[in-house]
Formats: C-alpha cells, structure tokens, sequence
C-alpha cells in the first residue's frame, strides 16, 4: 500500500472511531483482511449521513449531489483527492461491490431531505437504501470471490440492516420527530404513541434479529464474531427500548454504555471461542 492510500485509509478508521465505539469494536475483531474494507465503508456511509443530517445551515442538496458526482468519479478514475472517497473506491473496485447498491444508499441519503412521512414502500425503499445495502457492501467483502455463498447469504444480511435501522428509528425518535419533524412509521402516532403500537414495532424488529442470527451463525470464522457482537450490541439496546414506557422513547435517547459492551464483548468472545453459536 503506497503513503497516499495509507493515509486515506487512516481518515476512513479514525472516522469509524470518533463516530461509533460499537461499529469499531466490531471492525477490530474481524480478520485482518476484511477490516480496511470494513473501515472503508463505513467512513462513506458516515460522510454521507453527516451531509443529510448534520450540515443544516448548509446546501445540503447541492453537497450531496456533489457527494454523488464525486463518488462516481472516484470509482470511475481508482482515485480521488476525497480520502474518504478514495478509501471507499478502492474497496469498492478491488471487492467488485454492485454499483447499484451505492446508488440505492444515496437514494436514500436523498429521500431524508425530501421526504418527511414515509408511507410503506417509503419506508422499505429507504430502509433497503440505507441499511440493507450496508450490510450487502460489507457481505460482498467478506465473500468476495465466493458467489454461492453470498447470495445464500444475502437475505440474514438484509435482515440485519434492517433490525440496526429499525432500532435506531426508536433509539433517535425524539431527535427525528421533535427536531427534524420526520415520521418514519406512518401508522404511528407519536403524539399518542400507546404499548401496543410500540409492541407492534418492536415485533417485526425481534424478527428480524432472528432471521438474521441464521446467517451470522453460518458466516465465515475470519468474520463472524466481529459480526456477532455487532449483533449482541444492537440486541442489548433493542432490549433497553423494549423496556421502556413509550413516552419515555420521546424523551430520552438510550444507548449501551462502554462497561456494557465490555461485558458484551468478552461474553461474544467466550461464546465464539466454545462454539455456542
């Protein structure tokens, strides 16, 4: 790897870092050969996300299209002055991820800043784009030369996106609903949001956590326990929402905190080494 790329790919993992200890965490306990792609990845997942919801005095229309141009022009050329979009073309070119999985995330990317109630095939094509296709990108690192398996695979990796998405709907609803004045499960009525609606909710999540569970089990060794904690991660905190009274989800924004994922992680860790999953 030359000093340029090298550097690139340092913005792409210190950007992981400083926006998610749990993703990292993951990240550093896959094998060594998928984790730069895995960094990759998220650093423009993470670029593009800031654009769409942090950049509110901005032109957030015309930064994202220039994301877009610029993204394409990357993996076009096999370089860009972008680090981050030099990180992801790399990746992008080396582990032959389906362009039309990028153009579904920025879609999405693009659906927040113009949609603000998503019916249900909204709802679906958002979630696709912006978490599904994640978990696709990352499957297809992972399996990159091995076609049967990915595709077998492909559905418990949708899942998974899904579930993490759908957890963060209710992890983030008071900034979504009260600040950005985004309704992302039309059939909910936040204003009277009641146990059942919210038993509803987190029903199609449990689902989704156990059809994906299906694939993780079957995941390579080199990759399946960084997974798997991502996995427990995002379980444990589907459990503190559950818990909660739905008006306290309007309320408050729950999280994992670092001494639990330190007992996550070793109980992932002593369950992967015994082979209890």
């Amino acid at each position: 790897m030359n000093i340029y790329r090298k550097n690139n790919l340092k913005c792409s993992i210190s950007t992981t870092r400083l926006y998610s200890t749990s993703f990292s965490l993951g990240v550093r306990l896959l094998d060594k050969n998928y984790r730069n792609h895995i960094y990759s990845i998220y650093g423009f997942v993470r670029y593009a996300d800031e654009i769409v919801d942090t950049f509110l005095e901005h032109d957030r229309e015309t930064l994202l299209n220039e994301f877009r141009d610029d993204t394409w022009k990357a993996i076009e050329r096999g370089i860009s002055l972008n680090p981050i979009l030099d990180s992801f073309q790399h990746t992008v070119n080396e582990c032959k991820i389906d362009h039309d999985l990028i153009t579904a995330f920025l879609d999405s990317m693009e659906m927040d800043l113009n949609y603000k109630t998503y019916t249900r095939n909204d709802l679906e094509k958002y979630i696709y784009g912006s978490a599904e296709v994640v978990g696709l990108m990352c499957l297809r690192v992972f399996y990159v030369d091995d076609d049967e398996e990915y595709n077998v695979l492909r559905y418990p990796a949708r899942k998974l996106g899904e579930a993490f998405q759908k957890v963060n709907f209710l992890r983030d609803a008071q900034d979504d609903y009260q600040n950005k004045g985004r309704i992302y499960f039309k059939d909910i009525d936040f204003n009277n949001f009641t146990p059942a609606a919210k038993q509803k909710i987190e029903k199609e999540i449990q689902s989704d956590f156990d059809e994906a569970f299906k694939g993780i089990v079957r995941l390579k060794p080199q990759v399946r326990l960084g997974v798997y904690l991502a996995y427990r991660y995002y379980l444990n905190l589907f459990h503190k929402i559950k818990f909660a009274k739905p008006e306290a989800i309007l309320k408050q924004r729950y999280r994992v905190s670092n001494p639990q994922k330190g007992v996550l992680m070793f109980k992932a860790s002593v369950r992967n080494a015994m082979g209890l999953f």
